[in-house]
């Protein structure tokens, strides 16, 4: 019986551990993500974003991930500052669900403004890392 218990106890350690070590993976790929939008680097961006993005706006304009990059790389879409909060993390297998509140303060097209958005990212894990595959914000009710 004590056998059991401790063959329990240690795979119940082994899957938090696990699920936690991949909750962290997710939280550094968003914070890469948000860093490199207010820092636009293409190559970076090309790394952690999947190449069927679908990259939804709260205007209901949706981009692919070429003109994501393009946008912001160009300064059509100028991220100064974002702060994230509220965030919650789902893991499914290799599928993350995140949803967060987003503040930022832009300067698309040199024309200064805030932002304040409710967003879902989907992340797929990809070889070692998670890639952005799909994103819908919303304005606040």
């Amino acid at each position: 019986m004590r056998l059991i218990l401790c063959t329990i106890m240690v795979i119940t350690c082994f899957v938090a551990n696990a699920q936690s070590n991949k909750q962290k993976s997710v939280e550094s790929a968003i914070e890469q993500l948000r860093k490199t939008m207010i820092e636009p680097n293409k190559k970076q961006l090309e790394s952690i974003v999947a190449d069927e993005l679908s990259y939804g706006h709260s205007s209901g304009a949706i981009d692919s991930k070429e003109v994501f990059i393009d946008k912001l790389v160009s300064g059509k879409s100028d991220f100064v500052t974002i702060e994230l909060s509220n965030q919650t993390i789902r893991i499914t297998g290799n599928t993350a669900i995140v949803r967060h509140t987003l503040e930022a303060t832009t300067n698309d097209n040199g024309q200064p403004g805030k932002v304040s958005l409710k967003v879902l990212l989907v992340w797929q894990k990809s070889g070692n890392g998670w890639k952005l595959l799909a994103r819908q914000a919303v304005k606040p009710a």
